[in-house]
């Protein structure tokens, strides 16, 4: 066993837990946030994405350990209170869903795709930068949307702040 203490959503965690334990068990039988999902266990969907010290990561490739000292945003992480951050509201008006199982990590690769490329986001990258993750329930073309309309709110809460 061994601590780990992290930041997670803003907030200081110190957890027990087994050396071989995943960020992403961490994160949802230690810490109870259950938006992170598990999919596939082998880094194929992305269904575990979360933003690691800003970068998105599969969480189901990292050991909790490796975590220690970073700071994690979840799913839950990213709204305001009640105002959703502008990926999540775009995904809601764009349709960008179905079952939503993969949703949390689209959305947290969208975020990163979105702060990486900033306003240079075109369809054609969108669909390249998002092949690490897998809807079953789509066709993306409603997720592809709700990306680029994310990207311009984005851009204008930045521009606001």
């Amino acid at each position: 066993m061994s601590t780990v203490k992290l930041t997670v959503n803003g907030k200081a965690v110190s957890v027990d837990v087994e050396d071989r334990t995943l960020l992403v068990h961490l994160l949802r039988e230690n810490l109870n946030l259950t938006g992170t999902h598990v999919g596939c266990d082998t880094s194929q969907c992305g269904a575990c994405v979360v933003h690691v010290d800003g970068r998105a990561v599969k969480s189901c490739t990292m050991l909790a350990g490796q975590a220690a000292g970073c700071n994690v945003t979840t799913i839950e992480g990213l709204a305001k209170g009640d105002e959703l951050h502008p990926m999540q509201a775009a995904f809601r008006d764009n349709h960008g869903l179905q079952c939503g199982y993969c949703t949390p990590g689209m959305i947290m690769s969208a975020v990163d795709i979105v702060h990486r490329h900033g306003g240079k986001l075109d369809e054609e990258t969108v669909r390249h930068e998002l092949e690490g993750n897998i809807c079953r329930c789509t066709g993306y073309h409603n997720i592809i949307k709700a990306v680029l309309d994310a990207a311009a709110r984005m851009k204008v809460a930045q521009a606001a702040e």
